[in-house]
């Protein structure tokens, strides 16, 4: 269901300030180098940002950090295809044909391919979400506090749940997320956390304690690695080879779909998004081909799949984070930390409330997908020697613009003394597998969980079984229970498993699981 009117006033906003456009190839230029360059994700691209969204206008902020979101979608393939190092997770997927490709001498056409389908992909993802958001938020409008309280507990566990290593670390990691964002007053003026610190009565600074979250641990993990070059980026990429993967991939409109849909769909669960959309559409590319023996050699289909998922993914995220007003990963809350820069908060309300401005957020990303594909051919040459930008220089950078920007946000020395003291945690977080991103969204989502609670026991007056009594709750808190029951039957099946191939003799059963 499409509201016309709220389309046409968004097409009013847009047409009638050049603010809106100005920071689309900027920001699209800021993603693809940020996506291109090892270690430094696009993530930290947008934190790095953050600071100057508070003296943008709330839309041109969203777009501009959108279009970030947007350029690093592709500019990650970009070392995945020339290096097998994937610019972030969601590019993994990537290198499986990418890399060959390169060796093949085929870099060009491998970037073209996945540049095509980066745009293509974008745009499936925010033509879906043009048509059902306002469905969505219909739908999402009719759950009360209990509702939104378990919505936002759910995705906070699915978060610690799917972001792979251990879940008790994920779920540990979500809680101290949600008691850092209580930190301060409290609507009955209680203090809390605070340690007689005025800087902390309205809570921890969440942009430089953000910057240092996603920021140290790639840097420190860069300078520590010291990775090396690889002599393959030296290859010359042709334009006319570029020119040929971008037709190419038009020959692909099955593969093109079923990408688009598995990342719309999956990038819309928190915790999940780009990550997983895009080794599922490869895999399920791989198993529905005539030849897949050609997988893994430098297939062009296999980077079609992967980067037709891993874009579209955003407008899934995007779907959730603007209904539910629930980040689904580490992009999606630095967009809700933008978000609360201006002092909105997304939701249900926001879109019912607000569909004009909606609107004009997905026709902008029309336009920087069209834009994208421009601004990806003009510069592509040019960032596919970025991969090649030293460590030495990367890391004190970016150290630097954390520090100036942490303290820009805040105005006086509360904000870098915040991101130090964030740094710490942040390595101790990585080096020993807690999921930084569990801790960025409870942070986030600490103050929704805790009045949604309030608000529900308010009504139900301290009784918990009241959550029974509502049909959605009920099925929330099953899916809830269904979430943590089903990873450890899974880690119970795995071990279990391991235990009888370990079996000396039971040669049969080995087979059976090899």
């Amino acid at each position: 269901m499409i509201d016309l009117g709220a389309a046409y006033g968004a097409m009013a906003l847009l047409g009638s300030s050049a603010e809106a456009w100005i920071y689309i190839v900027p920001g699209l230029l800021l993603g693809l180098i940020a996506g291109a360059i090892p270690g430094l994700s696009v993530v930290v691209a947008m934190a790095l940002v953050l600071p100057l969204i508070q003296y943008m206008d709330f839309l041109p902020g969203v777009i501009f950090i959108t279009a970030i979101f947007t350029g690093g979608g592709f500019g990650c393939a970009i070392p995945a295809i020339l290096m097998n190092i994937p610019g972030s997770s969601t590019a993994v997927g990537t290198t499986f044909d990418g890399y060959p490709m390169t060796r093949n001498g085929e870099a060009g056409r491998a970037l073209g391919l996945a540049l095509s389908s980066s745009v293509i992909g974008t745009l499936g993802s925010y033509l879906a979400l043009f048509f059902f958001i306002q469905t969505m938020a219909a739908l999402v409008l009719k759950l009360g506090p209990s509702e939104m309280f378990l919505v936002a507990v759910w995705g906070l566990s699915l978060i610690a749940i799917l972001s792979g290593g251990n879940v008790a670390k994920g779920v540990l990691a979500g809680i101290v997320g949600v008691l850092l964002g209580t930190v301060g007053m409290n609507a009955m003026g209680v203090m809390r956390g605070t340690m007689d610190s005025m800087y902390l009565l309205g809570g921890i600074s969440t942009v430089p304690a953000m910057m240092a979250l996603f920021a140290a641990p790639e840097m420190l993990s860069l300078a520590a690695q010291r990775r090396q070059e690889n002599a393959q980026t030296s290859q010359s990429v042709g334009i006319a080879e570029i020119l040929r993967g971008m037709r190419e991939v038009l020959q692909h409109p099955g593969i093109l779909l079923r990408g688009a849909l598995f990342g719309t769909v999956i990038g819309a669960v928190p915790g999940v998004g780009a990550s997983i959309a895009n080794l599922v559409s490869y895999a399920e590319t791989r198993r529905r081909a005539d030849l897949s023996e050609t997988f893994g050699k430098g297939d062009p289909r296999g980077v079609i799949a992967s980067e037709a998922a891993n874009s579209s993914s955003e407008g899934g995220g995007l779907a959730t984070l603007l209904t539910l007003g629930i980040p689904g990963g580490g992009a999606t809350a630095i967009l809700l930390a933008a978000f609360s820069i201006h002092n909105v908060t997304g939701g249900p309300q926001f879109v019912s409330d607000n569909m004009d401005i909606v609107y004009a957020i997905v026709f902008s990303n029309f336009a920087q997908a069209v834009a994208l594909l421009v601004v990806g051919l003009l510069v592509i040459r040019v960032a596919a020697l970025v991969v090649r930008v030293k460590t030495r220089f990367v890391v004190p950078s970016v150290f630097a613009m954390t520090a100036i920007g942490s303290y820009a946000y805040a105005g006086n020395m509360s904000g870098p003394v915040t991101m130090l003291v964030f740094v710490p945690l942040a390595w101790a977080m990585r080096r020993y597998d807690y999921p930084i991103a569990a801790v960025v969204v409870g942070l986030l989502l600490g103050g929704m969980v805790e009045g949604q609670l309030v608000r529900t026991l308010q009504i139900s007056g301290g009784e918990f079984s009241y959550l029974l009594t509502r049909p959605i709750s009920a099925i929330l808190l099953l899916g809830l229970v269904l979430s943590f029951g089903g990873s450890a039957l899974k880690r119970a099946l795995l071990q279990a498993g391991s235990q009888l191939r370990g079996k000396p003799g039971d040669r049969s059963l080995k087979d059976i699981n090899r």
